[in-house]
């Protein structure tokens, strides 16, 4: 639980339209506009003015819940500030080498279970011999996912790299 006074340093520090924004787009199911007025430390009518601009600004979408209109992460704005997070401070070389560092660990867990995918592995964890084996199981598939995504978004950058970051590309 925050301590009193780290609410109140967060609340001194931060507008209350970026703490509404901070939590909003770390959710990792939709929620409800009371719920991240909550947890943003701002009254609920505060939360929907910033939330409905938020999601003018394509940094969040909506649904539709059972009692109220939930709002999550726009995953199109969370893959493009991926992307930019990516990119700040790296250069194309960096990119290829953390590309190797990936494909590395995803070979490392080829090998040692014989599989071909996070799918296959949760697959093998089904049948694993003993209750640990299971959970290293899943413990690597549920990383793998991580892996193959953030491999994805290195993939992107680099095929990009000229178009992201406004540099030529190097000679070959």
């Amino acid at each position: 639980m925050v301590s009193d006074v780290g609410v109140e340093r967060w609340k001194e520090h931060q507008s209350a339209f970026d703490r509404v924004r901070s939590v909003a787009v770390t959710v990792s199911e939709p929620e409800s506009a009371d719920r991240i007025a909550e947890r943003s430390h701002v009254a609920e009518n505060t939360a929907r003015d910033h939330l409905q601009r938020l999601v003018e600004m394509n940094v969040l979408q909506t649904t539709n819940g059972e009692s109220a209109t939930l709002y999550a992460p726009d995953p199109l704005y969370t893959r493009m500030q991926a992307l930019r997070d990516l990119l700040d401070g790296r250069d194309r070389d960096d990119l290829l080498e953390l590309r190797g560092d990936l494909q590395e660990r995803v070979e490392v867990w080829q090998d040692e279970h014989g599989a071909d995918s996070p799918g296959y592995l949760r697959e093998q964890a089904a049948h694993a011999d003993t209750a640990e084996g299971t959970r290293e199981m899943r413990r690597a598939a549920n990383d793998w996912d991580i892996i193959a995504y953030r491999l994805r978004l290195v993939e992107d950058a680099i095929e990009h790299y000229s178009d992201y970051t406004g540099s030529t590309p190097a000679p070959a």
